[in-house]
């Protein structure tokens, strides 16, 4: 791609420069569209159902898009936008690493393309439902000196230069001298993003952002105040809304982060939101987390009808291809990721929690190993990529779409081990022995009415969806 020859040879800060100029921009933005096309759709070398390859295309299309507009307006800080083309664009999207190529020539699959962890459970706010639990109250944190070896190791090993840190709060971070900003500085070759309630990003957390250059927040919302406070506490609105004017000012970034739930389902995709955070706010992209049965007070009413899943699908769907956004649903945005990413998937991830345990997913709240383990016996992540536990998920994944033939391919709306087949989790986690990384991970997996519930949950929400993903992602473009 001619495009990443440019990254490889014109210096960081020249590039920078002339991507400054509009005109110059626009050329390479251009150019870039019909690469992406090209590399996508017409060539098709991972032979993917080819509308499903034409969406992916367009997810990315979105995001240069999204990044262009930042530019244009003035929304990126001259450090920051450095950052954003010769780390996150050069690295991350361009480069093709040499890393990567012998892990995949050695294991036979690409690794991972990112690792989440998250550093502390620590948080400021006690909201509903919390997957994590969090409070002011919780301790459990990792060493500075973990967090940095897990970091780098994952950079050495597989080529990955992206982190996304999630909690609790990552701003409350603190261990050995050290706290959060001190792992972007130590490891200024990777690009972070990082979940947070955003209520203390303050001027000058905001303004460290942009000096580091090579952090984006998603700030975590659920409507508007009614929505936000009712969930996260009294006033939590009004702070987010000053988070992001601080974050605004300081040329930062950021996004949104949102936990769609049976009553806000209709609103996180309405025009009304949209417009509000990604026009009037600024938000370059944002994340649909429906509302996943663990953590506190875990209850499966709170989830989204299966009609409500295919409407959502269907809002979705438009805002990405009217509104041109990157706004992506983790769960119904199986078709731009070709399936379900957890276990350390080619191109996806796993966790790592305060307590060291390493999960296949947030959401999946069941670990077979534990990352002091792992280093007391002298052994890396990949011996946890390499384990049964986490093997057995991706021949699953493997067998369910990611590695079958167009014509082959199951409905993609639908992709996550855990919660849309739910039954195949429960095997894994009982023929490896995988524990319960909570006592609500404990109490979902012996109540016999959840896993009643979650199971039928998921084979309900793949008929309301079979007739949509066959009619507009199989088949040839039209």
């Amino acid at each position: 791609m001619a495009l990443k020859k440019l990254w490889q040879w014109v210096p960081p800060d020249a590039l920078n420069f002339l991507l400054q100029r509009n005109t110059v921009r626009k050329v390479v933005l251009r150019k870039a569209e019909r690469e992406l096309y090209k590399d996508f759709v017409l060539l098709n070398r991972e032979n993917r159902p080819p509308r499903v390859q034409e969406g992916r295309c367009l997810m990315l299309t979105n995001l240069l898009h999204s990044v262009d507009r930042a530019i244009a307006d003035g929304r990126l800080s001259p450090k920051v936008s450095r950052e954003i083309i010769s780390n996150f664009a050069g690295r991350v999207l361009m480069q093709e690493s040499d890393l990567t190529r012998n892990f995949a020539k050695r294991h036979g699959f690409d690794p991972p393309a990112f690792l989440t962890i998250s550093p502390t459970k620590k948080c400021n706010l006690l909201c509903k439902g919390c997957y994590a639990s969090s409070s002011s109250g919780s301790a459990e944190t990792l060493p500075f000196s973990v967090v940095n070896r897990i970091i780098r190791e994952k950079t050495e090993l597989w080529g990955s230069y992206f982190t996304v840190i999630s909690g609790g709060e990552p701003l409350l971070y603190q261990s050995e001298g050290k706290n959060f900003f001190d792992i972007l500085e130590q490891n200024r070759d990777n690009y972070f993003m990082m979940y947070t309630n955003s209520t203390l990003i303050t001027e000058e957390v905001a303004r460290r952002m942009a000096d580091l250059g090579n952090i984006t927040p998603a700030i975590s919302v659920e409507g508007f105040e009614a929505e936000t406070d009712e969930r996260r506490g009294k006033g939590v609105y009004k702070r987010i809304r000053k988070a992001m004017d601080n974050l605004r000012k300081a040329g930062v970034p950021f996004g949104v982060s949102v936990t769609a739930t049976r009553h806000n389902a209709e609103l996180v995709v309405s025009d009304e939101f949209i417009d509000n955070y990604f026009s009037k706010e600024g938000a370059i992209y944002g994340w649909i987390f429906q509302y996943m049965p663990i953590g506190r007070s875990f209850t499966t009413e709170l989830m989204l009808t299966s009609a409500q899943r295919l409407a959502m699908f269907r809002k979705e769907e438009e805002i990405i291809k009217k509104h041109n956004l990157f706004m992506v649903d983790f769960w119904n945005g199986g078709p731009y990721s070709v399936g379900c990413i957890s276990a350390g998937r080619a191109g996806g991830y796993f966790y790592i929690d305060w307590n060291g345990n390493i999960s296949p997913c947030v959401f999946f709240p069941y670990y077979i190993a534990n990352v002091y383990d792992v280093y007391r016996e002298n052994k890396t992540l990949n011996d946890v990529l390499l384990s049964p536990f986490f093997s057995s998920i991706r021949s699953w994944q493997n067998g369910y779409g990611y590695t079958q033939p167009p014509d082959k391919v199951e409905n993609l709306i639908v992709p996550c081990v855990i919660r849309d087949h739910y039954e195949k989790a429960y095997t894994f986690i009982n023929e490896f022995g995988a524990k319960p990384m909570d006592e609500n991970a404990a109490q979902a997996l012996e109540d016999a009415e959840y896993r009643r519930k979650m199971t039928e949950y998921g084979r309900d929400v793949k008929s309301m969806t079979q007739g949509y993903w066959e009619s507009e992602f199989m088949g040839p473009l039209s």
